[in-house]
């Protein structure tokens, strides 16, 4: 039953999410569920209410909670998103008989080292590697152990299965069902000359492999990470790792979820 459980609501500022939000509030009070402002150690599940924007930025706010997550769409794409705000009630009867089942997304992670401290940051779609927008960037790449190229172009970036869909499908990169747990790494405008030779499709890696990265700096020391979005510049670092953390995110999704009919609905 679902009564006495604590629920976390996280919304945007959108009109149609504050009508939800407060449908969603009265039918949680009359099914006696607790809801709350803030993810804490006796948050039972965390709904948000928007769009893939929303999702991201209440995961990083919360700091990737341990506690399942569902979204209530109300911004554009929603891929992320399990429900539509008519869905409301249906929901809570669901929710309260038990019939879902949980999605675990993998978080990816990079180590950042530059002037001797180390910087972590985490991304549950990707993380993105460039330079300058006004120069091509060049890395010198390995994976494991071996060193695979000297890279040069826009960047490139790093996603995890349940990221697949978002930036990375958009640069070329592969869609992937996010139950096989990998890597991507997906070149941004490589360049393919006499003078450069990068990779210019996708690679994939199995979660054991992390990838290393040395910027080499000709015009600009300027090196920016996006995490989800999020942007961070880093000066002259001296190398980044890229790898599955520690952390993931738990997705809850209904017994009739299915990936790829979400894929063909929402992209073909």
């Amino acid at each position: 039953m679902t009564k006495g459980k604590k629920i976390c609501i996280y919304s945007n500022n959108t009109e149609v999410s504050r009508d939800t939000e407060t449908l969603l509030r009265d039918k949680f009070a009359g099914a006696g569920i607790v809801a709350q402002d803030i993810v804490g150690e006796d948050t039972d599940l965390l709904v948000v209410i928007g769009g893939d924007g929303s999702m991201l930025s209440a995961v990083h706010k919360f700091d990737f909670p341990g506690v399942p997550i569902i979204g209530i769409n109300t911004g554009h794409l929603g891929f992320f998103q399990e429900l539509a705000p008519e869905d409301v009630s249906l929901f809570i009867e669901k929710y309260e008989s038990g019939e879902f089942n949980i999605q675990k997304s993998s978080v990816v992670q990079a180590e950042v080292y530059a002037g001797g401290e180390r910087d972590v940051l985490k991304g549950l779609n990707e993380i993105v590697i460039r330079g300058s927008h006004s120069y091509s960037t060049h890395l010198t790449i390995s994976i494991g152990d071996s060193f695979i190229e000297n890279f040069s172009g826009d960047g490139i970036l790093v996603a995890s299965s349940s990221g697949s869909t978002a930036y990375n499908y958009s640069v070329g990169g592969s869609i992937v069902d996010p139950r096989i747990d990998v890597l991507q790494v997906t070149p941004i405008a490589p360049m393919n000359t006499t003078a450069y030779r990068s990779f210019t499709s996708s690679l994939l890696l199995p979660p054991e492999l992390t990838l290393d990265v040395v910027p080499e700096f000709k015009r600009d020391d300027t090196i920016y990470l996006i995490n989800d979005g999020f942007e961070h510049t880093y000066f002259s670092p001296d190398h980044i790792k890229i790898e599955f953390s520690d952390s993931a995110v738990d997705l809850l999704r209904f017994e009739s979820y299915d990936f790829w009919n979400k894929v063909k609905t929402k992209f073909l």
